[in-house]
């Protein structure tokens, strides 16, 4: 039977530490799938086409990595696609508190789901998706903090 890990996120924008997530979840399972889903909680800063696009490009030679977009629930849509692993990063101990109910929560939906976490590379645990946006929002420059250029804003 295959391993296949589920990484979810909104991926608003995809960083140098989930790219570190992903080559490190590939060592561990024979499939991960980033899936970028719809946060109905947050407005998204770049569209989701444009990261799933950007995203797909960043492992176009990774035969062990796919992405895939999703609404709903991340433990229906594991169960849809046959991954029986939830792969999370943690940056510290708030990160571990925020995920720790979600881990639970997703286990009752689907108790098929394990959820597994990394440590986040110390080089990398400082930055979060929202200050990456910020410093573009306001012209500033991200590329120590992504893997791919970031595309200018629409005006």
């Amino acid at each position: 039977m295959s391993r296949i890990a589920l990484f979810p996120g909104s991926f608003d924008p995809f960083t140098n530490g989930h790219l570190d997530v992903v080559r490190r979840g590939v060592g561990l399972f024979d499939q991960v799938i980033v899936a970028i889903g719809t946060n109905s909680s947050k407005q998204r800063y770049l569209p989701i086409e444009q990261m799933f696009e950007l995203i797909t490009d960043l492992f176009r030679d990774e035969p062990k990595v796919s992405v895939q977009t999703f609404k709903g629930l991340t433990a229906e849509f594991a169960r849809e696609v046959g991954a029986t692993f939830l792969l999370r990063g943690l940056r510290n101990s708030i990160d571990f508190e925020y995920e720790k109910p979600i881990a639970f929560g997703n286990q009752h939906v689907n108790p098929d789901l394990e959820t597994v976490f990394l440590l986040t590379s110390p080089t990398l645990g400082n930055v979060s998706s929202t200050i990456i946006r910020d410093i573009h929002r306001f012209g500033g420059n991200v590329d120590a903090f992504v893997p791919f250029p970031m595309p200018p804003l629409a005006q």
